[in-house]
């Protein structure tokens, strides 16, 4: 049975924002190896409309963005949406029940799926489907933005914590 699991990056506020920090080069080589690990990823419209990015290749890349975007593209990716979004290679689209939706596709697979973004991880927390939860911890305070939990916290359980690179920690959660 796969295991979903939610990560991002998160202010010291509470915050995730991918045009305000990024990660470092380490980190970035850090999630290079997660996608290659992963089974696949499951997206709301709005985050893989902004992952597609990966889909086309950028002569700038270096040797890491090209290896990122090989992973994510040999990857399963699952898009939830009402609508009916213009959809890349090896997508596929989520509508109707979410949750038998995703109970399904859980109980189909083995290994890792992220959850991206955190609409989503908030409807995915309240059916109580996420199996662990990641923080890269980021030593930036924003003020504003959209926060990492969505909603009411889960009751959660502290499962480990890495030093990723000079700068960011890793706190990862299980629900308690």
């Amino acid at each position: 049975m796969a295991r979903l699991v939610f990560g991002m990056n998160q202010s010291l506020d509470g915050y995730v924002d991918h045009t305000e920090f990024g990660p470092s080069q380490t980190l970035f080589r850090h999630f290079v190896d997660e996608a290659r690990a992963q089974t696949g990823s499951l997206y709301g419209r709005r985050v893989y409309e902004l992952m597609r990015y990966w889909d086309d290749d950028d002569p700038a890349w270096n040797e890491d963005r090209r290896a990122f975007a090989a992973a994510w593209r040999r990857q399963t990716k699952w898009v939830v949406s009402r609508s009916s979004p213009s959809l890349g290679p090896n997508a596929r689209l989520i509508g109707g029940d979410l949750a038998d939706s995703v109970r399904r596709l859980k109980s189909e697979r083995d290994g890792e799926i992220e959850v991206a973004g955190p609409s989503l991880a908030h409807s995915l927390t309240e059916l109580g489907l996420i199996d662990e939860y990641r923080i890269y911890l980021h030593p930036v305070v924003l003020g504003r933005g959209r926060p990492y939990f969505a909603g009411p916290r889960p009751r959660l359980r502290l499962l480990g914590h890495d030093r990723i690179d000079e700068d960011v920690i890793r706190l990862t959660y299980v629900p308690a």
